[in-house]
């Protein structure tokens, strides 16, 4: 098996998918400190996706910068998929931990971050109509970490290929209910805020008055 540093693993992982992952878990070389740098990263490639395209691919964007969406299609996300997968998981038999889905699902991120963010960089430099160029390099990127998300979520549970694609179905419908229940939450939430604030407001004014 090979002797790699933590840092050497993660392009291990990124170019022998179906083995590096293999070679992860038996070697335990996975590093949190480098997936959550990765979901930083992460979050920098969706506020330049969307704030720093190239002109004449998007002109129209917000005056106003809202930084929470991106937290959301980063951060939230990601951490929905890490909590909805290690739920899931429990059904399944499935032997990883949230520490380790965490690991995995963080470097098969990297090639969909850095097709992204290298397509971001070409809009700048191709005209429209090369943008197929553009294209290509963000479709390779995106089926590239789909293949390392089954392969990682494979290697982490040690299932087989047919039970890693029906956890990772349950795992997305899992998403959607946690998101349901995390809008529903904050909007009761919100409620109840507003029903204080409204009473502290009206013992304020009778008090003065």
């Amino acid at each position: 098996m090979l002797d790699l540093t933590k840092g050497q693993f993660v392009k291990h992982v990124v170019f022998h998918p179906f083995e590096g992952f293999e070679d992860l878990r038996w070697k335990k070389q996975g590093s949190m400190g480098i997936a959550f740098a990765i979901v930083c990263l992460l979050f920098v490639q969706q506020i330049a996706y969307s704030r720093l395209y190239g002109f004449q691919y998007y002109s129209d964007y917000d005056k106003i910068f809202n930084i929470v969406p991106y937290i959301f299609k980063s951060f939230i996300l990601f951490g929905t998929w890490v909590v909805a997968n290690w739920a899931m998981c429990t059904l399944f038999d499935g032997e990883g931990s949230m520490k380790n889905i965490f690991i995995n699902s963080a470097y098969a991120l990297i090639p969909y971050i850095t097709g992204y963010l290298v397509g971001t960089v070409m809009s700048h430099f191709l005209i429209r109509d090369e943008y197929v160029f553009i294209q290509a390099v963000e479709i390779i990127g995106l089926c590239w970490s789909f293949v390392l998300v089954i392969s990682g979520i494979k290697a982490v549970h040690q299932f087989t290929f047919g039970k890693t694609i029906a956890l990772i179905l349950l795992t997305l419908v899992a998403m959607i209910a946690i998101l349901f229940l995390l809008v529903l939450l904050l909007t009761l939430f919100q409620q109840v805020l507003i029903f204080i604030l409204s009473i502290y407001t009206e013992l304020s004014y009778r008090l003065r008055v």
